[in-house]
């Protein structure tokens, strides 16, 4: 079927195009970026709306619900950084148009007893990972001590499937959990070198200002949060701005770990009509392990980067609904981190650019991310002008995921 949507005012994923109104698609893919509708396509009527390219969040840990809840909000693509959801676990989602798509690093290189494990409650059992289905078979844990250990597991998790690596630098001080085991250099060196040798993307979960020089002195290909122990310095900007990492703030997080919840998404009608009770007592919540963190501090380090030439990326680190894991929820977060990044002074083009083109690029991906003609049919029609007022991303008025509008969209 040919489809087009006309009179849109469109984003392309890096501008508006003043003298576009029409975009074709035709089955899964863009076949046409201006121009006239062709005779017999099925018509959308777009006026006093905005087309642009599906959202990303480039950090979550997802699974078959929260990709369906993510879709309802436009996000089509989910970048996992720790999950299941690895190329042989996920065909199933790859062909099914009312889920999110979702690449995945597999689980992260940590040591024994480092980070995640410190998140849950003594006595809590967190079940089977997101992703994880009844059958599927105990994932083997990269857990690394040495340099030789994390070399060792970079072949593993690329044959196990996972699209890009991931490195856990953490000492627990943001979590409340000062002296958790964590990576030394030589072992995140080790491992970084390795990863690369096999051509593949590595990042780095680190939130603090020495974690993050630890992963950039390795060889990083991108951060998978903003530090928020310390504000930041022009030494810190410089050096991650010269290596070439890109960033992924994920200041939902970073507030949520400082106490702020995200009530006041929550009472936007846009948002708690598409959230569960159990989502909307998670958004209302918070993880409260760092209240005395500043989230103006954080704030001023986005801009900082952003000035610097840094690729920011927007990702929220939404998992599941609980509220000690609070103040996220999968799609409405992606949102919420977009008005973040405007208050911290990028303008609403620049912060879409963040979710759409960005992401696409540094992962890789490089069949999404845009409206352009030959590329995935991954779209987001909203009503009104995000590129001005960022909060109208939430007035969702279609998406559609390889050509296919979600059911339930107007």
């Amino acid at each position: 079927m040919t489809i087009a949507i006309v009179n849109a005012r469109v984003f392309d994923g890096h501008e508006v195009l003043s003298a576009t109104t029409t975009v074709v698609i035709d089955g899964t893919t863009i076949t046409a970026v201006g121009g006239e509708a062709p005779s017999g396509a099925e018509i959308i009527d777009a006026a006093g709306g905005t087309l642009l390219p599906g959202l990303f969040d480039a950090h979550v840990h997802t699974n078959r619900p929260s990709l369906a809840l993510a879709l309802t909000f436009g996000v089509t693509t989910h970048l996992e950084m720790q999950g299941t959801n690895t190329r042989p676990n996920r065909r199933h989602i790859e062909e099914d148009d009312g889920l999110a798509d979702v690449r995945s690093s597999g689980f992260g290189i940590t040591p024994p007893g480092g980070h995640p494990s410190e998140l849950f409650p003594e006595g809590f059992r967190p079940g089977p990972p997101p992703g994880a289905g009844p059958a599927q078979a105990p994932p083997v844990m990269p857990f690394s001590t040495t340099p030789e250990e994390a070399v060792a597991f970079i072949p593993q998790l690329i044959a196990t499937g996972s699209d890009y690596i991931k490195f856990m630098v953490d000492d627990g001080t943001v979590e409340g959990h000062p002296g958790l085991p964590a990576l030394d250099q030589g072992t995140l060196n080790a491992g970084v070198t390795e990863a690369g040798r096999h051509g593949m993307l590595t990042v780095a979960h680190a939130l603090t200002v020495d974690a993050t020089r630890m992963s950039i002195e390795a060889g990083i290909g991108g951060l998978a949060h903003l530090f928020m122990d310390r504000p930041h310095t022009t030494e810190i900007v410089e050096l991650i701005a010269a290596s070439g990492a890109f960033v992924v703030p994920c200041v939902v997080l970073n507030a949520s770990m400082m106490g702020i919840t995200g009530a006041e998404l929550a009472a936007d009608p846009r948002v708690s009509a598409r959230l569960d009770q159990p989502w909307l007592d998670t958004l209302r919540s918070s993880f409260n392990h760092y209240p005395q963190g500043d989230i103006d501090d954080v704030l001023a380090s986005v801009k900082a980067l952003h000035d610097a030439g840094v690729d920011l990326l927007v990702g929220t680190d939404a998992s599941v609904p609980l509220p000690f894991l609070g103040g996220l929820a999968h799609g409405a977060s992606v949102h919420h981190e977009l008005q973040y990044l405007v208050r911290a002074g990028l303008t609403p083009v620049e912060a879409l650019r963040a979710a759409t083109s960005t992401p696409a690029r540094r992962f890789g991906l490089t069949d999404r991310g845009r409206v352009a003609a030959g590329l995935r049919a991954d779209l987001l029609l909203v009503d009104g002008d995000p590129t001005t007022t960022i909060s109208d991303t939430l007035n969702t008025r279609a998406v559609w995921r390889r050509g296919k509008r979600l059911a339930g969209s107007r």
